[in-house]
């Protein structure tokens, strides 16, 4: 399986289709914490499902127990803690939630391509590229590849 992951921030509609279509993703999992807000266009709940489906053929799903909590997400945001605490506390709420063996669960061996998707712009300061190297670190063999 290859893990892909994506920024939503920046894309327009055609670029995100066009990118979700070029790597044949199989599987989007939205991984935002709300992903309902009107700020954010084409890649609402309730757009988003429909266009996947039919201008990609890819199916949706919004995983939210991958997502960063509210408080953790706003003290990095508000610069109250560092990246590395950002990173390493992300780290144990997934432990915590069992989120890479939920991922290997539901997702392992029923696709080959599965992407990530979150709002920042690139991977670097993002809860999707801590995640897939989780996932990565977990199942052998596993490809990880950032979607700019």
């Amino acid at each position: 399986m290859d893990i892909f992951t994506i920024g939503s921030s920046g894309k327009s509609y055609d670029t995100f289709t066009t990118l979700i279509n070029y790597y044949k993703i199989q599987m989007l999992l939205d991984i935002r914490l709300k992903n309902n807000s009107s700020l954010l266009g084409f890649t609402r709940e309730r757009d988003l499902p429909s266009i996947l489906r039919d201008k990609c053929s890819c199916k949706y799903e919004h995983c939210a127990n991958y997502a960063p909590t509210k408080g953790l997400l706003t003290s990095w945001r508000k610069k109250l803690i560092t990246w590395e605490e950002y990173e390493e506390q992300y780290r144990a709420l997934m432990i915590e939630r069992n989120a890479v063996k939920d991922f290997i669960v539901s997702f392992d061996g029923l696709y080959d391509a599965v992407c990530l998707l979150c709002s920042e712009p690139t991977p670097e300061h993002c809860h999707r590229r801590l995640l897939a190297k989780m996932i990565a670190d977990a199942l052998p063999g596993t490809e990880v590849i950032h979607i700019q």
